[in-house]
């Protein structure tokens, strides 16, 4: 685990891209559930290199922020709509 970490951290210095291991602790979620969300869909934006999977920072940052909740009920659809600029109305 700590040598994910160290390769997560120097992978955001030098390259934006991120494996699915990586990803997954970058976001705090498990490989297999990152695995899940690319198969069914909901999860962050990834790209294929060739055969590989690869996760942007920019990506995993944005669809962390689209999660954002205020209480433990809210529901997806209770979100206030996004403004163009993508930003959140407070």
């Amino acid at each position: 685990m700590d040598d994910e970490i160290a390769r997560a951290a120097n992978a955001k210095k030098g390259s934006p891209f991120l494996n699915t291991d990586q990803a997954a602790h970058y976001v705090g979620l498990s490989r297999r559930t990152l695995e899940k969300m690319r198969t069914a869909g909901g999860g962050p934006r990834f790209r294929k290199h060739g055969r590989y999977v690869r996760y942007h920072i920019d990506d995993l940052d944005e669809w962390s922020a689209e999660h954002v909740k205020t209480s433990t009920s809210e529901s997806d659809r209770e979100r206030p709509a996004r403004p163009e600029n993508g930003r959140a109305r407070r």
